[in-house]
C-alpha cells in the first residue's frame, strides 16, 4: 500500500503523518513523532514496551496499524503527565524508585495507569500483578513496581484530583 495522509490526536494535539496506513503506530509516534516513550521490544505485542492507551485503554503499538488511531485519542507517556506535573503513577513509580534499566518502565507505567483508571477499589497484590503479567522486566524489579502500583493506587483512591472523570 502507498503512503497517505494521516491524521491523529496524539496526546491531544491533532497530528497529520503520511505514512501507509498498516503501518505500526510505534513507529510513527517514534520515528515521526520523535515520542520515545513508548519501546520497541519484542514487535509482537508480548513484552508491553510500546504500551500506551487508545481511548484510555492499554494497547500494544507495535501491533497496531496506524489506521487504528485514526478517529480515537492516543496517549503515550508523554502525555500522560503535564510538563513539571507527573501523572500519579508516574509518581509513584519514582517514589518508590521502581525502575532499574528502565525500559520496561514504559509498559509498566502506561498499563498501570490504565489499569487504576477502571479500577473500583484499591485493587490487591494478586490483581495487581494480573494487570501487569503480560509486561516482562528483565532486570528484576518487581518487587519494587508492585509497591509503586499499590502507592498510586492509594493516591488515587485518597483524591479524584489525579482522574479528574473518575468517581470515587
Amino acid at each position: 500500500m502507498s503512503d497517505q495522509l494521516i491524521e491523529l490526536t496524539v496526546n491531544g494535539e491533532r497530528v497529520k503523518v503520511s505514512a501507509d496506513p498498516s503501518t505500526p503506530l510505534l513507529y510513527v509516534l517514534r520515528n515521526d513523532r520523535q515520542l520515545n516513550g513508548p519501546k520497541y521490544g519484542c514487535g509482537l505485542g508480548e513484552c508491553g514496551a510500546c504500551t500506551i492507551h487508545i481511548d484510555g485503554k492499554a494497547a500494544r503499538s507495535c501491533i497496531v496499524p496506524l489506521r487504528a488511531g485514526v478517529g480515537r485519542e492516543i496517549t503515550t507517556l508523554e502525555g500522560l503527565g503535564g510538563i513539571g506535573t507527573l501523572h500519579v503513577v508516574q509518581q509513584a513509580f519514582v517514589d518508590e524508585q521502581a525502575a532499574q534499566c528502565g525500559y520496561c518502565l514504559n509498559g509498566m507505567i502506561m498499563t498501570t495507569a490504565a489499569f487504576l483508571s477502571h479500577c473500583t477499589e484499591i485493587p490487591d497484590q494478586a490483581a495487581i500483578k494480573d494487570a501487569l503479567k503480560a509486561n516482562l522486566c528483565r532486570c528484576g524489579t518487581h518487587v519494587e513496581i508492585i509497591k509503586a502500583v499499590e502507592t498510586a493506587a492509594a493516591v488515587l483512591f485518597s483524591s479524584t484530583s489525579h482522574f479528574p472523570d473518575k468517581e470515587v
